[in-house]
């Protein structure tokens, strides 16, 4: 049987939704798991998924995947389920539930190998220990730069960073339309590079996006700031997660359908007199500090061909010594 799972959404939902993989493929173990979605790299080296397919490259997929064969269909959206809205379950659970999978508390999981930690690894090589923020979410494009509902306030973002910038290399994961640090090293690269540049971090202070869903994927304990959403719905226990001060203004929320908040942060929703009143900064320095600091991945050099050559001569040379 061909077991069809659609992934709706941003790169946060498709690694949260490997853990989804992982319990279909446990009740289904022998049945072919197909996923589609707009981030097939991050199922690249999943043994859960047999295939992993872009949106963007579905040619022919009746024809091989649906037509004549026999088919369970998991496609719908668990943002829409009754449990979500009314928060009585994580993602990962109302996900489970809603196609009759059995959920044992499955976490996200990532699978890089060695090479891609030597290969992308060398690209954050450091004299001090690394410090990975990521402030802002969401697509490329979006009409303002700050949403209030999901990112983190960047006068706090600043304040954090300078209190760690002289014993840590801050790496800012960020795209050039978002809001830049000062005393940072901005990064915009690829998912996978930047899941080894989390598994080499010593910590990590993220927002609910894609790197937060990414640290727990990989085992690594982050600090997470939480606005809109909440950590019992997007988060995981593993982390420090730090919910935003109770508002101190009632907001206008004439445009909220299924959620209170718009994640984009509509401005007529904000609750707060201005945006120093979301978060301490102070708590997230200490949270950050009480983070045990995780071992770096070492990036092995590997030796050019003419190292590997005069290696591999001066070996025959000692064992001919030997034999004489």
């Amino acid at each position: 049987m061909n077991i069809i799972f659609q992934i709706d959404g941003g790169i946060g939902k498709s690694v949260a939704a490997t853990a989804v993989c992982k319990a279909i493929k446990k009740q289904y173990p022998n049945d072919r798991l197909i996923v589609v979605t707009g981030y097939p790299e991050v199922f690249l080296c999943n043994p859960h998924v047999d295939k992993a397919l872009n949106f963007n490259n579905l040619n022919y997929f009746y024809s091989d995947y649906i037509e004549g064969q026999k088919v369970k269909m998991m496609v719908h959206n668990p943002y829409l389920e009754t449990n979500f809205i009314m928060e009585q379950g994580h993602l990962i659970k109302v996900w489970c539930e809603m196609f009759g999978i059995q959920y044992d508390g499955e976490m996200p999981e990532l699978f890089i190998n060695n090479r891609e930690q030597q290969f992308f690894g060398k690209n954050f090589s450091s004299n001090k220990p690394i410090l990975v923020v990521q402030t802002n979410g969401g697509g490329a494009g979006q009409p303002n730069k700050y949403s209030w509902t999901r990112d983190l306030p960047i006068n706090t973002a600043q304040t954090v960073v300078n209190a760690f910038v002289s014993q840590y290399n801050v790496v800012h994961i960020r795209r050039e339309d978002q809001l830049a640090l000062q005393n940072t090293t901005p990064v915009q690269m690829e998912f996978r590079a930047l899941a080894v540049l989390i598994q080499m971090s010593a910590k990590r202070l993220f927002i609910d996006s894609f790197a937060q869903h990414a640290a727990a994927a990989l085992g690594m304990p982050s600090v997470v700031c939480w606005v809109g959403n909440k950590p019992s719905q997007f988060g995981y226990d593993m982390h420090t997660n730090i919910i935003a001060h109770e508002p101190t203004l009632k907001p206008e929320l004439r445009h909220s359908v299924y959620s209170r908040y718009n994640i984009s942060g509509t401005p007529t929703e904000f609750p707060y007199n201005n945006e120093g009143e979301i978060f301490s900064a102070e708590e997230i320095i200490a949270a950050l500090r009480d983070e045990n600091v995780t071992p770096v991945v070492e990036v092995v050099e590997e030796p050019t061909f003419a190292e590997a050559t005069a290696g591999e001569k001066g070996k025959k040379e000692k064992e001919a010594e030997v034999v004489e």
